[in-house]
């Protein structure tokens, strides 16, 4: 039997991007407490998510939103990963501005959020790139495909990263020219 590459393209990514996934989870967070969260978007789902994109790109007239949006079209899937901002290391440390956990939660809904929370997520987001370099997967890390998912609630979260994968020949992510996204400026 002749398997494709075609074929067989789709699972074999998919089967990345759950070790990505995993690789999110099992990274190191402060005191061990994780909070990330994680969810794969494919299909319908993936292009809501660029078209919401293209919008914020109408919107705001920054054509960047259009280059993101026009690779996460092209990607395979994305992974998202995010953090609540309820969600505290407990330190009272100070990072975020503010002299204590509580002080910070008291803040506003849209932020400050716990420095902790952010580097863990940071750590996330750098061990799931890792695992897809190390499989040969393209990736880029996206923080407007991530807020186009938290506008969209595509997972419980209030800050998001998105991390869109692609199996090419050529690495869509970093090879990219205003002609692959001119289209949608106008």
């Amino acid at each position: 039997m002749i398997h494709k590459f075609e074929e067989f393209k789709t699972s074999a990514v998919l089967g990345i991007v759950y070790q990505m996934a995993i690789s999110a989870k099992t990274a190191p967070k402060s005191r061990g407490a994780d909070s990330v969260r994680i969810a794969v978007v494919t299909g319908s789902d993936k292009e809501k998510l660029a078209e919401l994109m293209h919008r914020i790109g109408h919107l705001t007239g920054d054509e960047h939103w259009h280059r993101d949006a026009a690779n996460v079209t092209q990607a395979d899937a994305v992974l998202l990963l995010g953090i609540k901002r309820n969600e505290t290391l407990g330190a009272n440390c100070g990072a975020c501005g503010y002299s204590t956990c509580s002080e910070m939660l008291k803040a506003g809904k849209n932020g400050p959020f716990c420095a902790f929370k952010l580097l863990d997520l940071g750590v996330a987001a750098g061990s799931a790139a890792k695992t897809a370099s190390l499989l040969n997967l393209d990736t880029r890390i996206m923080f407007r495909a991530g807020t186009a998912a938290k506008e969209l609630n595509l997972i419980d979260a209030d800050y998001l990263l998105g991390i869109p994968v692609s199996a090419t020949e050529k690495n869509i992510f970093f090879d990219r020219t205003r002609e692959t996204y001119e289209k949608y400026i106008k």
